[in-house]
């Protein structure tokens, strides 16, 4: 069964910030929340923040706890080998 996706906007501090429903989950634009920080690179706050080890350690549970196909060996060797260091920089993508 299809799940009901339903978009909408909520206002925070005189800025919109996108909401989207799926099924009985709802998502908060990262991209929007991290504009309060810089409205300009708001994907230079997402990476920071995704570079961090508690972030890191977060998303690796959250990861291994949700998705079937998640890669605990290579997330593993990117902990051990490059998280905490300066030269270390997290995506989306990554």
């Amino acid at each position: 069964m299809k799940k009901e996706i339903i978009k909408t906007e909520m206002k925070v501090k005189d800025n919109l910030v996108r909401v989207m429903r799926v099924g009985d989950i709802d998502y908060i634009s990262l991209t929007d929340l991290a504009k309060y920080q810089n409205e300009d690179d708001p994907s230079g706050v997402i990476r920071n923040w995704m570079s961090n080890k508690n972030s890191f350690d977060f998303y690796n549970l959250w990861e291994e706890l949700h998705n079937e196909n998640f890669n605990s060996v290579e997330s593993y060797r990117i902990k051990i080998d490059e998280v905490g260091y300066n030269r270390f920089t997290m995506t989306p993508n990554r």
